[in-house]
C-alpha cells in the first residue's frame, strides 16, 4: 500500500534524456496503459536528473550529446563501475551528495507504483523510501549488456527485454521470481503494420523497382552517418538510398548538397519511421537497443556500424548471433555486408525470419499489464498479446 490513497491509482515513471531510450520506453508503457486501461490509471514522468539532481548533475541530459562523441572513455567509465561491489561504492558515495533531491522527489510526487526506467534512479530512490513504501519496478531498456546498477535487490519487480538480460539479472542477485522477461516497450505505431510496400513507398514517393537501403543515427543523427552514406553510395549498388539525418540540421544540409552517384533521398527528423521501415529493405543503423527492437518487429534485416563501447556490446551479439544482421564498424565492411544481404536472397530471408523470432510487438502492453497487476487492477481486454512480427 503506498503512503497516499488516491481517486485513482498513480504511476509514476522516473526516467532521464541521457539518450533517447529510456523517456521512449517510459512514453510506450504509457501509451499501452491508455490502451490496455482506458483512464483506469494517472501517470506521471520525472526527469531524474533534470528535475531534481543537485547541481552539476542536473546538466547531465545536456553533458550526455557530447560524453557519447567520446566514445572510448564512455566504455572505460561503463566497465570501471559495472559490477555488483563497484555499483555499490558509487551509488553509497553518492548518497550523501544526492540524498536531500531523492526524498523531494519523493515527497513531491505521491503515487502508487514506482517505475524505473533508468540505472540512476533504482539505488538513491529506494533507499530514500520509506517502509510503507509502493511497490518498486525497473523496466531495463538495455538489450543485453545491462550495467550492474540497473539490477538492485530490494526491487519488487525487474522487466527485461531478452533472457541475456535475465540471466545478468541472476547473476547480480536478483532472485528468479523478481526477473520477468517482456521484450523492449516500443511506440505502439512500431508494432503495427503501416500498409503494403508498395503502396508505402507510392505514397513516399520511392522506387517500386528498386531496393531500398534506409540509413540512419538516431534522432541526433548521432554517429559516422556521413562517411557511411557516402561510402554505400559510391559502391555502385542496385539500390535507392534512403538517409535520415534525424534533427542534425547542419549535417542534413551537408547531405542534400551532396553529388550523389546514386539515386539518394535525404530527410531530417521524420514522424514517419515505422512506414519507413516498412517500406525498406535493409537497415543501416547505429546498435541502439530501441532501433534493433523497432527492426525486429518490422521484420528488417540490419547492418550495425557504429555501438557505445560497453553498453551497446551485447546489441551486436545478440543481432549477429541471431542471424537478424551483420556487423560492419567500417565502411567498407558495411558495403560488404550490403552486398551480402542484396546478393543472397537466402540470406536476406533467413535474416528477416530471425527478425521474426526476435520481434516482440506486445512489449508495452505486457509491462502495462504487469504494472496494472501492482496495483490490483486487471486489464479487460482479452488476452491476444502476440509475440510475432507483422512483416
Amino acid at each position: 500500500m503506498s503512503e497516499t490513497q488516491l481517486a485513482r491509482p498513480r504511476m509514476l515513471f522516473l526516467f532521464s534524456d541521457t539518450g533517447g531510450g529510456h523517456r521512449s520506453a517510459a512514453e510506450a508503457i504509457i501509451e499501452a496503459l491508455n490502451l490496455e486501461l482506458s483512464e483506469q490509471v494517472e501517470t506521471c514522468m520525472v526527469d531524474i536528473f533534470k528535475d531534481y539532481a543537485p547541481r552539476p548533475l542536473n546538466r547531465m541530459p545536456d553533458w550526455y550529446p557530447r560524453m557519447v562523441r567520446i566514445p572510448q572513455a564512455w566504455g572505460l567509465g561503463f566497465h570501471l563501475s559495472d559490477g555488483s561491489r563497484r555499483a555499490r561504492l558509487l551509488t553509497g558515495s553518492a548518497w550523501p551528495y544526492v540524498r536531500r533531491s531523492a526524498k523531494a522527489l519523493i515527497a513531491q510526487h505521491p503515487c502508487d507504483l514506482i517505475v524505473a526506467l533508468h540505472p540512476a534512479a533504482n539505488a538513491p530512490i529506494l533507499r530514500a523510501l520509506s517502509r510503507n513504501r509502493p511497490p518498486f519496478v525497473t523496466v531495463v531498456t538495455d538489450l543485453v549488456s545491462v550495467h550492474a546498477l540497473w539490477y538492485h535487490r530490494y526491487t519488487d519487480l525487474c522487466i527485461v527485454p531478452t533472457l541475456e538480460a535475465r540471466q545478468r539479472a541472476l547473476k547480480f542477485g536478483l532472485q528468479p521470481e523478481q526477473v520477468q522477461v517482456a521484450g523492449l516497450p516500443v511506440a505502439q505505431r512500431f508494432c503495427q503494420p503501416a500498409g503494403d510496400r508498395q503502396s508505402l513507398r507510392a505514397r513516399l514517393g520511392w522506387p517500386q523497382e528498386r531496393r531500398v537501403v534506409l540509413l540512419v543515427g538516431g534522432g541526433e543523427g548521432m554517429g559516422p552517418l556521413e562517411r557511411t552514406a557516402q561510402a554505400i553510395a559510391a559502391a555502385g549498388l542496385p539500390i535507392t538510398l534512403v538517409v535520415v539525418a534525424g534533427r542534425n540540421q547542419a549535417l542534413r544540409a551537408r547531405l542534400e548538397h551532396y553529388p550523389w552517384p546514386t539515386p539518394t533521398l535525404v530527410y531530417g527528423f521524420v514522424r514517419e519511421m515505422p512506414a519507413f521501415m516498412q517500406a525498406a529493405d535493409i537497415l543501416v543503423t547505429k546498435a541502439g537497443p530501441g532501433t534493433i527492437s523497432e527492426a525486429f518487429n518490422a521484420g528488417l534485416p540490419m547492418v550495425l556500424y557504429s555501438r557505445l563501447p560497453g553498453q551497446e556490446d551485447g546489441n551486436i551479439r545478440y543481432v549477429v548471433a541471431h542471424e537478424a544482421g551483420l556487423w560492419a564498424p567500417r565502411p567498407e565492411q558495411i558495403v560488404a555486408s550490403l552486398r551480402i544481404l542484396l546478393e543472397d536472397p537466402g540470406r536476406h530471408a533467413q535474416a528477416v525470419a530471425a527478425c521474426h523470432r526476435l520481434a516482440r510487438p506486445q512489449a508495452a502492453r505486457q509491462i502495462a499489464r504487469l504494472l496494472a497487476e501492482k496495483v490490483g487492477i486487471h486489464s479487460s481486454r482479452p488476452d491476444d498479446l502476440e509475440t510475432r512480427a507483422y512483416r
